[in-house]
């Protein structure tokens, strides 16, 4: 009987860890959506997250209903916005794409720059960055 009791404090000792994560992490995100929020007063961001230490899982379900829409809706803006920042940082530091170096070399090519070994020599090593 012993070792039942045991097991079921364990249990009882995850459950109540997986809820209390859980409300952090809720409140977490609450707080973050109140500083992210620009439409909103600065008194009125004090005036929830006063609620929200005193009276903490009222002021959180409220929070949720009635600011719900608006929270998915910045949160959903910031996910563009960092998408959209790291697709530029990406294409910034990636450089030239394949297309772009054969279309230079032709360029050379057509001046008289280069011969044509050395423009099937460029759009060939531009062909393989592609597949590499």
């Amino acid at each position: 009987m012993d070792f039942f009791s045991n097991v079921w404090n364990v249990i009882g000792i995850f459950f109540w860890s997986f809820v209390f994560i859980a409300y952090l992490m809720m409140l977490f995100s609450i707080i973050g959506d109140l500083f992210r929020d620009h439409s909103l007063n600065g008194w009125y961001k004090a005036i929830w997250v006063i609620f929200l230490i005193f009276v903490p899982f009222l002021t959180a379900l409220v929070y949720l209903i009635a600011r719900g829409r608006g929270m998915a809706e910045r949160s959903q803006a910031a996910a563009k916005q960092a998408q959209s920042a790291q697709n530029n940082y990406i294409r910034e530091v990636a450089g030239q794409t394949p297309t772009d170096e054969i279309h230079k070399a032709k360029a050379l090519l057509d001046s008289g720059a280069i011969t044509q070994t050395e423009y099937d020599a460029l759009k060939a090593k531009a062909l393989t960055k592609t597949t590499a």
